[in-house]
């Protein structure tokens, strides 16, 4: 079978179209299909302050908070925001853990009295 189809890939081709330009819907998906791929996700136009340090994210996440409950981004995308925020505190936590943990070590010995 998959010889048979080979050989006529373009006259195939040709035929849907054909079909898709005379107005059939399942040849037009079809062919439409084939020109780009699938979008997978959408772009999320929400206004977000700007995120400097860790005090600046319940301003963040307020707005996002917000732009889910209007109905601007789906819950699902407010979600995926939250996460990306969740990412942004470990990576702010784990910077001030480092700096911590470098004055101690840094720092003179501890003297019993």
């Amino acid at each position: 079978m998959q010889q048979l189809l080979d050989g006529e890939v373009e006259a195939l081709t040709r035929k849907a179209l054909e079909l898709a330009l005379d107005g059939n819907p399942t040849a037009l998906r079809m062919c439409l299909d084939r020109v780009g791929p699938t979008r997978r996700e959408r772009t999320v136009p929400v206004k977000l302050p700007p995120v400097r340090d860790a005090a600046d994210l319940a301003g963040t996440m307020t707005a996002i908070i917000s732009a889910a409950g209007k109905g601007e981004i789906s819950p699902d995308e407010g979600g995926r925001l939250a996460r990306l925020i969740a990412i942004f505190v470990r990576a702010v936590e784990t910077g001030d853990f480092e700096r911590r943990l470098q004055l101690l070590e840094n720092s003179p010995p501890f003297a019993p009295r």
